[in-house]
């Protein structure tokens, strides 16, 4: 291949990664990649291949080229090729390649081997299920993978469960003043197995319903007062739920649960037996 002809390639690369074609994008770097791996803009042109089947879920071909542009980044400046390698080697469960990823993104890991189990604080991320979209708190775990600490309401998806998110923020949420970022799904990397159950419950007192979720989390379990709210924000399209934080209050109120069946009803009892007025519940059932 003549350079000049790879000079058209690579235009015609650009072109359709503004019109956000990835595949065909990615297709065209890599076809000039096959004769100029190392040229002096070598490197972008690998990084933005490995991007474009990021954007397209094909994790393996995201792996491969995205190997070859952290191979040609500079390490500990922050540069996301490693971050992106870092993305698709923890969806292949490659921990050692995510590891080093990470590590030469300059980020301080916990020391070990193998999986990540690491304290990253906590940030929301967009649950994306069939359309329906729920934002939710999650537990980071590493720099791309956090716990769901919500008992979600979306169909098919359960507190617990452990997602995939993408690293760059789309939108933040803003609580008693400290601001944390909104991350997109990227995929569910390991699912939950409490199922989720919703109830009625009275209480007599506001600090009643803090009392359950106390007792429900002490169990491993959650209990989730219905604080769902539909809104508005410069972060998400119309319709997505958030979960927001808001003051618990006495009075008969719906309930999630995460937990079986069995269990919640023990818990309930309990909860419901110990001696506070105005404490009870009804009408538990399942949720698919």
């Amino acid at each position: 291949m003549r350079k000049s002809e790879a000079r058209e390639l690579i235009r015609l690369a650009r072109e359709a990664w503004d019109a956000e074609e990835w595949r065909r994008a990615a297709d065209l770097y890599e076809q000039v990649l096959a004769h100029y791996p190392d040229e002096r803009p070598s490197a972008e042109w690998w990084y933005d291949a490995a991007l474009g089947h990021k954007f397209l879920r094909d994790w393996d071909k995201a792996y491969e080229l995205g190997v070859q542009a952290a191979a040609r980044a500079p390490r500990g400046e922050g540069d996301p090729a490693f971050w992106n390698l870092g993305i698709a080697a923890t969806v292949r469960r490659d921990w050692a390649v995510a590891r080093d990823a990470w590590a030469d993104f300059g980020i301080t890991l916990p020391d070990g081997e193998g999986e990540i189990h690491g304290r990253f604080g906590h940030a929301c991320v967009r649950l994306d299920t069939e359309g329906s979209r729920e934002v939710v708190w999650i537990e980071r775990l590493c720099p791309t993978r956090g716990r769901v600490l919500n008992v979600p309401v979306t169909g098919g998806r359960r507190h617990g469960e452990i997602v995939l998110h993408d690293g760059e923020p789309n939108g933040e949420r803003v609580v008693d003043g400290s601001a944390f970022p909104v991350f997109d799904e990227l995929l569910l990397f390991e699912p939950s197995d409490l199922p989720t159950c919703q109830v009625t419950v009275a209480a007599g007192e506001p600090e009643d319903l803090d009392v359950l979720t106390a007792l429900f989390a002490d169990h491993g379990f959650a209990a989730e007062p219905a604080d769902t709210l539909t809104t508005h924000c410069a972060c998400c399209s119309e319709g997505t739920l958030h979960k927001e934080p808001r003051a618990t209050r006495a009075g008969a109120q719906r309930v999630s649960l995460a937990a079986p069946e069995d269990e919640a009803r023990r818990l309930l009892d309990r909860w419901a037996g110990e001696k506070a007025i105005g404490r009870s519940w009804s009408g538990l059932e399942a949720v698919a």
